[in-house]
């Protein structure tokens, strides 16, 4: 558990869960509960509830109900539109998938290989963009889908996602976005023409909902294989007992993000701007990602002769808990170099200094203030020791 004194800057791994959240998920964790599939009272009332979430969820990113299919997780979502689309396309065994996704994407891309499918890893620049031209280029006749991040959950870049859209629309190719870290911070409309992306993955618990729950948009007409068979719920695409306590807050949150969004976008670009500044003082740190078109709550810096590891546990020992690449892959790889930062063409040395500080809506000024002191006298006491800072 979370220390009650301590800061917690580490938003894009996951958000607390808000208090509004919790007292909607109660009155389905406490008592007698319905298996959404059931036809008795109990079971209906289990039903309703989740209908009741899909479409607050669809409201997020200006979906139909119908088009929202929830999963276990931001990552079950990735995988279910990327195995799934593929496997729909018949005989078209080419995918293209950015250098910078996210490891759920990127790992279910590497299944399609070795089953026998060829993927075309598509370069970025150095602040992480993908180019609509080089998506263009790279597309042939027998490509099954194309995959890009609507915005990278290490360094913050935000794609040109209707641009890279409108390139597979125009070539009858489907289009992924993996929006778990956009979706609550950013505006989004898969209605909107400019916007016609066949997938789209969420997660609840980054945007103050629970763990444990996720879902896929998968637009009216695109054809998806079920990666899961069962008993034939979510429309076949996701059998399995829906969770209805996990569903009825991703709900409650997906709520709340889309009437706060301006407001928490605005703080959270506030706070962001002021660590940007306050770090770029502080001799050999260096910003990655874009620096205009970022997440409104991503701070993601190289650290000169000072490895992440030992400075998010000096900054959790201080009182302040960041983050090191992403968490969805820095415990399981033992902090292997980020593929996003040398997809980059930053070197491993900087790949192994990288930290990443995300801010959320309950964070403060003084907050900030206080961790970019604690930041700075941090990065001093580690370089002291330092053979890598000895050597540069």
């Amino acid at each position: 558990m979370l220390d009650a004194d301590a800061v917690y800057l580490d938003n894009a791994a996951t958000t607390p869960l808000d208090p509004r959240v919790l007292e909607a998920m109660l009155p389905h964790l406490y008592g007698p509960r319905g298996n959404p599939s059931s036809l008795h009272a109990a079971g209906v009332a289990a039903r309703e509830a989740v209908e009741e979430a899909r479409w607050s969820v669809a409201d997020l990113v200006g979906a139909a109900p119908e088009e929202i299919i929830f999963t276990a997780s931001g990552t079950e979502a990735d995988n279910l539109a990327v195995l799934g689309l593929a496997r729909a396309c018949g005989d078209r065994r080419h995918v293209v998938v950015s250098g910078v996704e996210h490891a759920a994407v990127r790992e279910a891309a590497r299944c399609l290989e070795s089953s026998g499918c060829e993927v075309t890893w598509l370069g970025v620049d150095e602040a992480g963009m993908v180019s609509p031209e080089d998506l263009e280029k790279a597309l042939r006749p027998d490509t099954a889908l194309a995959a890009v991040v609507w915005a990278n959950n290490e360094v913050g870049t935000v794609q040109p996602v209707g641009e890279l859209a409108e390139v597979c629309a125009e070539r009858a190719v489907p289009f992924h976005a993996d929006a778990v870290q956009a979706a609550g911070r950013l505006p989004i409309d898969v209605a909107e023409t400019e916007t016609p992306v066949s997938t789209l993955a969420l997660s609840a618990h980054k945007l103050y909902g629970p763990q444990g729950v996720g879902a896929l948009y998968v637009r009216d007409g695109v054809r998806v294989e079920p990666v899961l068979r069962g008993g034939g719920q979510e429309r076949g695409l996701r059998s399995g007992t829906q969770n209805v306590s996990g569903i009825v807050g991703f709900g409650a949150a997906a709520r709340l993000a889309r009437e706060e969004l301006e407001e928490r976008a605005r703080h959270e670009r506030e706070l962001r701007e002021t660590l940007i500044s306050g770090l770029a003082s502080i001799p050999g740190v260096r910003l990655n990602g874009h620096r205009e078109k970022r997440l409104s709550n991503n701070v993601h810096v190289s650290v000169e002769g000072v490895e992440a590891e030992g400075l998010v546990l000096l900054c959790d020992a201080r009182g302040y808990a960041i983050g090191s690449g992403s968490a969805c892959a820095s415990a399981a790889t033992g902090h292997k170099a980020s593929p996003v930062l040398l997809a980059m063409s930053r070197d491993e040395r900087e790949a192994f200094s990288a930290v990443r500080i995300t801010v959320g809506k309950e964070n403060t000024a003084d907050e900030v203030e206080g961790f970019l002191e604690a930041f700075s006298a941090a990065v001093e006491q580690l370089r002291r020791v330092s053979p890598l800072y000895a050597s540069s």
